[in-house]
């Protein structure tokens, strides 16, 4: 069964940082992209940052570029995304997730909780 586990979510004032973690279990980890996506209130769920299997290279939305950063341990199974400079734009919840694609990028498993950032003075 695959799942995903974040944490490092909470409430922070713009400008602030955030390390968001996510642990997945159930599919051989080091072998799939991995990915970030966030869904804001009344929007739809968006990919935020992708990150090839041997950390080749990543990819990330221009809304978030030059202040987010995807990392990976393959020997955790653990995706990391820091977040700095942060903004209340990029309130939201936060999944992560295995993807295949390529360059279109699609969501291999079921959704975990997702963690939730405010970011809000």
């Amino acid at each position: 069964q695959v799942q995903f586990v974040g944490s490092g979510g909470g409430l922070v004032q713009p400008g602030g940082s955030l390390r968001l973690s996510c642990a997945a279990s159930g599919f051989t980890f080091s072998l799939h992209a991995m990915s970030w996506y966030r869904q804001a209130p009344g929007k739809e769920r968006e990919l935020v940052a992708v990150i090839t299997s041997t950390s080749g290279s990543r990819n990330y939305a221009d809304s978030v570029k030059g202040r987010f950063t995807i990392s990976r341990d393959n020997a955790e199974n653990t995706v990391y995304l820091q977040m700095n400079s942060l903004k209340p734009e990029d309130t939201g919840v936060y999944y992560c997730n295995a993807v295949a694609g390529g360059g279109r990028w699609s969501h291999l498993y079921p959704w975990g909780q997702g963690t939730q950032v405010t970011v809000s003075s």
